[in-house]
Formats: C-alpha cells, structure tokens, sequence
C-alpha cells in the first residue's frame, strides 16, 4: 500500500517532473520535497494543497489514494463568479482551481445537501482566506 509521499513521486513522474522543479514550484526545498516522498517526513496542510496544486490532483488523492485523480475524465465546471473574480484579481488557472477545490472540500464535508450559490464577493472572501496557501506562478 502506497503513502502520502510515494503518490506524490507516482505522480510528479508521471508528469516528467523532477524534484527540483516540483520543490521551487511548491515553495519548498528539495530535500524536504526528497524526505517526503522517502516518507521520512511528514507534511502539513499548507504545503500538502501546494502540492496538490502542482501536481494536478486533489488533496484527498494525496492523502487516501482512494479519490479520483483530477486528470480524471470529467468535466469541471468553474463558477462564472469565480471566473470573473480571477480574472480581475488576476489568478493562475492553479490557483483559480485549488480555490474551487477548497469550496467542494467545505461544501462536501459541512452540507450535504448542497450550498448556495457563491456571490463574486463570496469567492473575493474565500480566496483572501485561501491566499496563504496559494502561491503566484
């Protein structure tokens, strides 16, 4: 059985990534990126979203090994007040996706039987809460 740190080397090789190139993206070193996937290490919240992020999958994957991949075929629909709202505050396509992954995560796991709709100022809200873990390509 796979852990945390061995999906994220599955992965990250998968996409022809090396270690060097995985850690500067994600804002930390290599040797920590190296002692992760070795699990040699543990690895917070934070860094594990920036991770995910990279590497195109959802922290559930990460963490469990049991969630769909996000290269999954299927369709993912970004809110069109999202959508507005990272284009005038001028988001990757990354983070504008690990803000939404965020929102999914919280819905899922606080209603479920679904939520209101996002105001563009809800999603202004939720990504000033969300700015710390998301870092500018």
């Amino acid at each position: 059985m796979s852990n945390v740190g061995e999906r994220i080397r599955e992965i990250r090789e998968a996409r022809g990534m090396t270690q060097d190139q995985l850690a500067t993206k994600s804002g930390i070193s290599k040797g920590f990126l190296s002692e992760v996937e070795n699990d040699r290490r543990n690895v917070s919240s934070k860094i594990l979203l920036k991770l995910a992020i990279e590497l195109g999958a959802t922290v559930d994957y990460l963490l469990t090994g049991t969630a769909a991949k996000t290269e999954a075929v299927m369709s993912i629909e970004i809110p069109v007040e999202l959508s507005r709202v990272a284009e005038e505050l001028h988001l990757t396509h990354s983070e504008t996706m690990g803000i939404l992954e965020a929102y999914s995560s919280i819905v899922a796991r606080r209603n479920p039987q679904g939520a209101r709709r996002y105001t563009e100022s809800d999603w202004r809200e939720l990504h000033k809460a969300l700015e710390p873990f998301l870092q500018k390509r």
